[in-house]
């Protein structure tokens, strides 16, 4: 087994299962969704103590504009109710809080607002919360590609960091996803590219601090080779 695990990694997380879970219980979709926000709260607040120093979350992306109108705008005023209630308690913690995707597209004032949130947040050194609204993996490689000035910038540092936006951004270790599916749908595509996935049937607002430590148990009894051999095999 790999001696070397990262002592702060970055898990990502596909939060899936909010209208399933409302459903089951004769609820309406956006109360699942409800749900779903305390579930995140659980989690960041667990995630620093079980040595995660990146977390970024799945919440909306691109093709997500195709749900109902009315779910789409519950959707928007859960995360404006999220930066306004939520960032003091970021703070206090220690967190960090970005988003990823594009902000052109969201709600009049929705941008302005994750961008203050972001400021308030910036000296957080606990953990880094990644949050992707209006995300699309493809969408942002190929937002990178169209930023190549040259051909010196086709290096796999260099176009990650276009990519990512973010220089000193490590690659993600562990991507979960809830809610018994088994599918990347278009999440941190390049970022993943030696992630170790985890599968859960908990549906995202039942997930929490119990969910997160066995996913990371089951990480830090893996072996990564990243395409090498194991360690024996390699010496022998």
């Amino acid at each position: 087994m790999q001696s070397s695990l990262p002592s702060k990694l970055h898990a990502a997380i596909i939060m899936d299962g909010n209208g399933r879970w409302a459903a089951a219980r004769g609820l309406p979709r956006k109360t699942g969704h409800e749900a779903g926000v305390k579930a995140i709260r659980r989690t960041v607040e667990a995630a620093p103590g079980l040595g995660v120093g990146t977390l970024t979350l799945y919440a909306f992306s691109c093709d997500n504009w195709a749900r109902p109108k009315a779910e789409v705008e519950a959707l928007m005023r859960l995360l404006r109710h999220y930066l306004s209630r939520e960032v003091a308690r970021l703070v206090r913690n220690g967190v960090r809080l970005t988003v990823i995707g594009r902000r052109d597209r969201l709600p009049g004032g929705l941008a302005a607002a994750i961008g203050r949130a972001e400021e308030e947040t910036a000296a957080g050194r606990e953990l880094h919360l990644r949050i992707a609204i209006d995300y699309s993996a493809r969408e942002a490689i190929l937002s990178a590609a169209a930023r190549i000035a040259g051909p010196e910038d086709l290096t796999r540092e260099g176009f990650s960091r276009l990519v990512t936006g973010d220089a000193d951004l490590r690659a993600v270790d562990l991507l979960i996803r809830t809610s018994g599916e088994q599918r990347l749908s278009d999440f941190l595509l390049w970022e993943s590219a030696y992630a170790e996935l985890y599968f859960t049937d908990r549906l995202w607002p039942d997930f929490g601090a119990d969910d997160l430590a066995a996913a990371l148990g089951t990480f830090r009894r893996r072996e990564r080779r990243f395409g090498g051999l194991p360690a024996p095999a390699a010496a022998a």
